[in-house]
Order: C-alpha cells, then sequence, then structure tokens
C-alpha cells in the first residue's frame, strides 16, 4: 500500500502548517531537527501495521521544555500532532492519519536514577525497553515488561501502549510498574502525576488514566517505573503435543493447579512450520502445538516448580518435554517463538497481527475457534502468544495488493475479534486500539462508555489535535467491509 495524505475518512492533511508555523518550529528545536523533506517525512509515514500516512513535517525535540514550547505552537496554530517513538506498535497508533506534525521522541533518552534502596528509576520516553532492563539488571534489579520488540520499542511507547509481554502473565504489564509520569498536554502544560512511592491515592490516579492513553491525552516525556529484585534462578522447558487441543488445555490445568510460571507461551503447526522453513532449529513439524514455559524463584522454588509443571504437562498429553540445563539452551529454546514474527514476515509481504485476549479458561476454544476461521475465509493464520494471560496473537499473512485477499483478511479479523468478545474477553490486551481496532470499540465499551472515554479526551484536549483518528470510531482505516453481521452478533440478534 502506498503512503497517502488523506486517510480513510477523508480527513485532509493538516492546512495549518504554513510558512510561519515551520519558522517557529525551527526557531524552537534547530534547523537540524525540524525534517520538511519528503523522504524524511516518509520515513516517520508508518509503524508495524500495513498502512502509511505522510505528515506534514517531523519535530525531533531534545527535551522536556521543547516539547511544551512545540506543542503550544501547535495548539495556537492548529496543527494536529502524533507522537511517535520507534514506531514498532501494530495498531496504527503512531500514524499521521490527518498528516500535521510527527513529534519524534527519541532524541530524548536518559536515565537520570536508578534507586536502589527505594526500587525504582527515573527514564525518559526516548529509551528503548531492552536498554533499560540492561541497565537496571547492572545493579542486581529487574524489569519485567518486556515487549516482543523491546531492542527498539520505547519506555515512552510502552506505556503509552501499556505493553506487555511472555512475562506480564506473572509479573504484570507497564501500567503495574508506573509509578509516576511527566507528560504535556496539547496547551503545552506540564502535568506531573503519581510519585516515587508504591502507595499513592490521593486525587484521581491520572497516572493509570495516561498509561494506556495511546498518546491521545498528552505526550509522556518521563516516567519513574518501580523495580523489583531480579530472581535468583530461572529455567525454561519446551513442551511438544500431538493434539492442539491437548496444549490449550494443559495451559488451562496448569493454572488451575495453582502454579504461576514467569512465562506460559503458546506455538501453533502453523507457527511451527514457518519458523522451520526460517531457520531450521529442528522443530517437529508432525507437532501440532508447543508451549514454552518459564520458571522463576529460588533455587527450591525452581526445582519444585520445573518437576511440577513437566509432571502435569506429561499427564495432559505432551509426547516430549525438553528442560534447558544452561542460559545458552534457554535461549535457544526461547529462539522459536521470538523468531515467529521475523519468519511470518518471509511467507507473504504483509502481515496484520492481532492480540485478540480471552479468559484463560477460554484459551482451548479460542483457538479452536481461530483454526476455524482461518479455514472460512481462507486466510493463512498462525497462532502463537502469552497463553498464561489469555493474550493470543493470531497473524493473518497476506499481500495487500491483492484486493479479493485483503476483503477476507479483513472479515476474518472481524470475526475473530466478534468471537473474543463472545468469549468475554477483549479487543486488545496489549497492541493498544490505535486506527486498527477503533471500528470496534463500541461493541466492547457500548457508546455509553465511549461518550465518557469523548468527554476525558475533550478535557485534557478540546480541539482533538493530539494523535486524532485513534481509539474512537471515526471510519478508522481499514475497513473496506461492512460489519453489520457481526454488529447483530454482537448485539445478541445472530447465534
Amino acid at each position: 500500500m502506498g503512503i497517502s495524505s488523506r486517510d480513510a475518512a477523508g480527513f485532509r492533511t493538516s492546512a495549518s502548517m504554513t510558512p510561519e508555523v515551520v519558522q517557529g518550529l525551527t526557531a524552537l528545536v534547530g534547523e537540524s531537527y525540524l525534517l520538511t523533506d519528503v523522504a524524511e517525512r516518509a520515513l516517520h509515514a508508518y509503524d508495524a501495521t500495513i498502512h502509511r500516512f505522510l505528515p506534514d513535517a517531523v519535530v525531533r525535540p531534545a527535551n522536556l521544555q521543547q516539547v511544551a514550547a512545540v506543542l503550544r505552537l501547535c495548539q495556537q496554530a492548529r496543527v494536529t500532532v502524533v507522537p511517535r517513538g520507534s514506531a514498532t506498535g501494530l495498531s496504527g497508533g503512531a500514524l499521521p492519519v490527518r498528516g500535521g506534525l510527527v513529534l519524534d521522541l527519541t532524541r530524548i533518552n536518559r536515565i537520570p536514577e536508578i534507586n536502589v534502596n527505594d526500587l525504582y528509576a527515573v527514564v525518559q520516553a526516548g529509551v528503548t525497553v531492552e536498554n533499560f532492563s540492561r541497565a537496571v539488571a547492572e545493579h542486581g534489579l529487574f524489569f519485567p515488561p518486556d515487549p516482543s520488540a523491546a531492542r527498539a520499542s520505547t519506555i515512552g511507547g510502552g506505556v503509552a501502549e501499556n505493553a506487555g509481554g511472555p512475562h506480564a502473565f506473572k509479573y504484570g504489564v507497564f501500567r503495574d510498574y508506573t509509578l509516576g509520569l511527566t507528560a504535556v498536554k496539547m496547551d503545552g502544560t506540564i502535568v506531573h502525576t503519581g510519585g516515587k512511592t508504591v502507595k499513592n491515592v490521593s486525587g484521581y490516579d491520572l497516572t493509570r488514566l495516561l498509561v494506556g492513553s495511546e498518546g491521545t491525552l498528552a505526550v509522556i516525556v518521563e516516567a519513574t517505573l518501580r523495580l523489583i529484585a531480579q530472581p535468583k534462578a530461572r529455567r525454561t522447558m519446551l513442551m511438544v503435543y500431538d493434539r492442539l487441543d491437548d496444549a490449550a488445555e494443559t495451559v488451562s490445568q496448569v493454572i488451575a493447579a495453582g502454579m504461576q510460571p514467569a512465562a506460559l507461551e503458546f506455538i501453533d503447526d502453523a507457527s511451527i512450520r514457518v519458523v522451520e522453513q526460517f531457520l531450521h532449529l529442528g522443530l517437529p513439524l508432525d507437532a501440532q502445538a508447543l508451549l514454552l514455559i518459564e520458571v522463576d524463584g529460588s533455587e527450591g522454588e525452581v526445582s519444585e516448580q520445573t518437576e511440577r509443571v513437566q509432571r502435569l504437562c506429561r499427564q495432559h498429553g505432551a509426547r516430549s518435554v525438553t528442560v534447558a540445563g544452561s542460559e545458552a539452551e534457554a535461549a535457544q529454546l526461547w529462539k522459536a517463538r521470538k523468531s515467529i514474527a521475523s519468519a511470518v514476515a518471509r511467507i507473504k509481504p504483509s502481515k496484520v497481527a492481532e492480540d485478540a485476549t480471552v479468559p484463560r479458561s477460554q484459551i482451548p476454544t479460542m483457538v479452536r475457534r481461530l483454526k476455524e476461521i482461518a479455514r472460512t475465509y481462507q486466510v493463512d493464520l498462525v497462532i502463537f502468544g502469552h497463553a498464561g494471560d489469555g493474550n493470543l496473537h493470531p497473524n493473518i499473512m497476506c499481500d495487500e495488493r491483492d484486493p479479493h485477499e485483503m476483503e477476507r483478511v479483513w472479515q476474518a479479523v472481524a470475526e475473530i475479534f466478534a468471537v473474543t468478545l463472545e468469549l468475554g474477553g477483549t479487543l486488545t490486551g496489549e497492541h493498544g486500539v490505535g486506527t486498527m481496532k477503533a471500528p470496534f470499540m463500541a461493541w466492547e465499551h457500548g457508546e455509553e462508555g465511549l461518550a465518557v472515554m469523548r468527554a476525558i479526551k475533550s478535557a485534557w484536549d478540546p480541539d482533538h489535535l493530539l494523535n486524532p483518528g485513534k481509539i474512537f470510531p471515526e471510519t478508522a482505516p481499514p475497513w473496506p467491509v461492512a460489519l453489520d453481521p457481526w454488529e447483530r452478533r454482537i448485539a445478541g440478534k445472530e447465534p
């Protein structure tokens, strides 16, 4: 798909990026950090979805004061602003669907403080998750959220999307580790929320409001994040299943047995095949599913959990169990799971990556329904993800240049969302709403719930200039198919 200067709702690019605005922005950040060349703008026209929208300009501020000044100028000139980190998001959250200005925060990338005594760190928005995790690990500390794109994804993006990762099952997501924020409203007002204490209940919880708000309320510039001690021991296991249902059922049984592994990952047969074609790891091509399970804690706890997990998995159909004996062996077992996204990208030129999340007890049903959807709409679908917290990642491999295939893809995606909600789940567990899931928000929250969200948006950003076209249904891209059949189902008018 080519880069568009307008979105699917017909919004034109910003008419307010006048020479006076360009001159004002240049004065604020310097000529080197205001990008107006079409090639530079094109580099900021995307995220990890298949959609592209060309901004009118890109600004790369160096600090909090420059962010505030840029937003204040854009508010006065009525220029839309889209905050952006490394653009690894999978929901369209960083797309400039109405043109305007992309606010690139990657230059704001320091870690001002790591406090070992009080177990927190102050970190700026442009620091990558991986670099931050390594920095605190040098002090014997642990920051558990670990999105798949941690090497590139930024702390600001992780907070804005409330990102998770494989270890969210035991340890939680970004929201659970965000103690306080420094953010800037569209009018340039700097807001400090929360603090440096675990207990902080004075007034409204603005910190938790901003976490997961996808840059629609304020621009997150700095975060105070809670840290914990590094686990003393960790062990990784890979289980092979001849029956997909047995693997899915094992997930429920592990949790029912009162165990809480650090990670519990599911990989289906289609994922096994694409990874094996890519890396030749010796994966069992005749298996229907793999479970990757990691336990951590004290040495004694890890030994006990390892024995219990192995026993339970064998009781529920695992034909083989491999236990890593070293960190190198553990990394090799994780390699298959971490390589799925790259392997999928080799099959077809495009992919649609979702994160439908259901109650854990519904995982076996959800996996079966996903397989049925793939057959019904004749799409190439792989299933993997964080089975421990019900967060599956159905990925559809496709060719966006083929309109007939894409129509089936969008129908399949709508069906995935309908089934997810039918089973008591949610549209997104960690990817965010962005533009991709915006048309379905009323299915989950109802018009009343959306009205409350819109009121909050208006209170923070009255002119709706900050990251427009996200979260709220505005005929957002890319839905060329009618949603009526699924809307009737959600309303309970169809079985």
